[in-house]
């Protein structure tokens, strides 16, 4: 395929909708990258060797113009010396450089609409080469994301099985038995001390208490008359 018809076919291609139809997008979009960057390198190169077509034929128009002008100036001199026909001879001269120079104009306008064909190639595809690459770019993107999200959810469903709810069950009983273990090895003996302090509570009660009858006692005794 020559490089002109690969430019017409890659800037009238629908990146999107080739993108939606393929298998593999990433591969896909890497093929159409390579092949712009090869093809634009293969434009730019062809651009360059028309631009320095264009300069050679421009010099050639120059000197052709230029000879041209010296057989007119010659043949005015033939005619003040007097020379009809050597200014006769100039004149044909004149003509043939003349002539030439339409000649390599021509050729530099054809250059010239060749040069601004490849300018302009040049910048849709690197118009196109941008989008292919921001279109990579952002699927590189939605692939990982969406390798990430299957990986989330392969963990999810992993969790949510029978087996997974099983084991986080049989340790939360676990867990229960030991806390419950816990709370028995004081069990029995808490209510025993308690008892026994609040015996001796009691008994200082009762202590207080007899103590105040027998104050009371010897208070009635020490305020009775003597007989």
């Amino acid at each position: 395929m020559g490089v002109f018809s690969r430019v017409r076919d890659i800037i009238n291609s629908n990146i999107n909708s080739m993108l939606d139809r393929a298998e593999d997008p990433e591969k896909l979009i890497r093929l159409m990258i390579q092949e712009m960057e090869d093809t634009l390198v293969e434009v730019k190169a062809s651009c360059a060797g028309a631009m320095a077509t264009r300069k050679k034929i421009q010099r050639e128009s120059e000197q052709m113009l230029t000879r041209a002008k010296q057989w007119g100036d010659r043949a005015q001199l033939a005619v003040d010396k007097g020379r009809e026909d050597l200014a006769r001879e100039a004149l044909l001269e004149k003509r043939r450089y003349q002539r030439q120079a339409e000649s390599v104009e021509q050729e530099l306008v054809q250059c010239e609409t060749l040069v601004e064909q490849y300018q302009d190639d040049i910048l849709q595809l690197e118009d196109k080469l941008a989008m292919a690459q921001e279109k990579q770019r952002l699927l590189v993107q939605r692939h990982r994301h969406a390798q990430q999200k299957q990986r989330a959810q392969r963990e999810i469903r992993r969790f949510d099985s029978t087996e997974a709810v099983m084991r986080f069950e049989q340790f939360e009983n676990r867990i229960e038995r030991m806390e419950a273990d816990a709370n028995l090895v004081n069990y029995g003996r808490q209510p025993r001390l308690e008892g026994e302090f609040a015996l001796l509570e009691g008994d200082e009660d009762i202590e207080r208490e007899l103590q105040a009858l027998k104050t009371a006692a010897t208070r009635r005794l020490t305020d009775a008359p003597s007989a």
